[in-house]
């Protein structure tokens, strides 16, 4: 009669651990000791690493700004040389820099990659490049963000730490690069949180039990760099929500619908952007890249031009006046951002869609909100719209719900920002693949063959 619990034996074999002789094993294993050590020292240099990031493109931002400020047609020259000597430096000495840099990672941590070409997509040297390249386009007024390049760039700190771990360590070069990745949006939005669902849902499915502890021990050292220099505050501000009423059902329903809609198309159109086809303006872009992200340079300084610099850089700045209550957006503000991103990443310069996809979001939310005449509710269907049109560009609805409740004065949006997320990221998921793995599929495509064996 076959046994009617298979897991009895195992039960019954199973013993409590001994208190003493575990302790003193652990203690005295230096091969984990001195991978901890290692690792946690290299996590400390990612954050930093971040946090000069941070402080170099910021630095970039107020430079445009003080250019603009001087003379309000200077960008139109600018820009355009900007993009162009972005492209060709990118293509010319650190093809791996190029877009966001989240597929980079996902590339890397393939099992199709060979690990003497693993660094075509992560390494010291591209992190380095990323790092001047995304400040080149933030000080050049392109609409990218740089927490997507803050992912490459610390997991390419992040994965250095291999070459100095012992050689049974419990840590290999996949933990590494999640931990570096993960720690690298902690670091950029000072959301330790987000920064752990982001190795979950978009590097990798689990996180094995033996190297969880360091992994999400690197990701708070990281954000611990960003929070000691930066201090305790939130990326975009909070957002004050003191309650939640049943007017709010039907605006955040269609504020999510809406985002969801957008953001499935705005995905869809990034991917066959910058994926090519047989259109004119990917051949001309394949046959001249330089001279087309020229004219792309042109035309995101005409839309910085007519908005009056509202579509310039990331948007951080016109997303923390909503946040803070101020719904003065100049006309067509969320369509002309939506243009001027997707030029930029079109152009070919390296930077990140995570800050101008929440700017867009945020506007269409306050949108709705003008529109359906809740202005006092305007920063709820604010913080819905950042959520879902996040969810919806990225497909990673938990990352995006945990990046914008971490802004939320309040736990009464806890419930409608994760329905959001969720909603928004099904709506799109019937337009588009998500993206990231699918750019991260195409970064497979620039492996060189593997010699056949004689």
């Amino acid at each position: 009669m076959p046994d009617e619990n298979p897991n009895q034996d195992a039960l019954q074999d199973a013993h409590e651990p001994d208190f003493l002789a575990s302790m003193r094993e652990d203690l005295t294993d230096w091969r984990h000791w001195l991978s901890r050590a290692v690792v946690l020292a290299f996590a400390i240099a990612a954050g930093l690493a971040v946090v000069l990031f941070t402080w170099v493109s910021d630095q970039a931002i107020t430079a445009f700004a003080a250019m603009r400020a001087w003379s309000s047609w200077a960008p139109l020259v600018w820009t355009p040389c900007c993009a162009a000597a972005l492209v060709w430096i990118t293509r010319r000495f650190a093809p791996g820099a190029g877009g966001s840099g989240i597929p980079q990672v996902m590339a890397a941590l393939s099992p199709r990659v060979p690990a003497d070409q693993q660094g075509l997509f992560v390494s010291l040297r591209l992190s380095a490049s990323k790092l001047l390249l995304v400040s080149g386009g933030l000080l050049g007024g392109l609409a990218i963000g740089r927490e997507g390049p803050s992912v490459q760039i610390a997991a390419g700190v992040m994965q250095h730490a291999q070459r100095w771990l012992p050689r049974r360590s419990p840590l290999n070069h996949d933990g590494l690069l999640v931990a570096g990745g993960a720690a690298g949006i902690a670091a950029a939005f000072n959301a330790p949180l987000a920064g752990v669902m982001f190795a979950i849902e978009e590097l990798t499915r689990k996180i094995e039990h033996r190297t969880s502890g360091l992994i999400i021990a690197a990701i708070v050292l990281a954000g611990l760099m960003a929070v000691s220099v930066f201090g305790n505050a939130n990326y975009f501000g909070r957002l004050r929500v003191d309650h939640l009423t049943w007017a709010h059902l039907m605006p955040g329903l269609l504020t999510a619908l809406a985002c969801g809609l957008a953001g499935g198309v705005f995905s869809r159109l990034l991917q066959r952007s910058l994926l090519g086809g047989d259109d004119r303006f990917s051949r001309w872009k394949a046959r001249f890249p330089v001279r087309f992200a020229f004219a792309c340079g042109i035309a995101i300084a005409l839309i910085g031009w007519v908005s009056q610099g509202a579509t310039d850089g990331s948007g951080y700045e016109y997303t923390r006046r909503l946040v803070e209550g101020h719904l003065d957006l100049p006309v067509l503000y969320v369509t002309l951002r939506i243009v001027a991103t997707w030029l930029a990443v079109w152009s070919g310069v390296p930077g990140g869609i995570f800050a101008p996809s929440l700017a867009i979001g945020a506007g269409i939310g306050s949108d709705i909100a003008q529109l359906t005449s809740t202005s006092e509710g305007a920063a709820a269907l604010i913080a819905i719209g950042m959520t879902a049109f996040l969810a919806a560009v990225t497909q990673a609805p938990v990352t995006a719900f945990i990046i914008v409740m971490e802004m939320v004065d309040g736990h009464s949006m806890v419930l409608s920002l994760m329905a959001a997320a969720l909603l928004a990221s099904l709506v799109s998921r019937w337009i588009s693949v998500p993206i990231y793995h699918r750019l991260a599929q195409a970064q497979l495509g620039r492996l060189r063959p593997v010699a056949a064996a004689p």
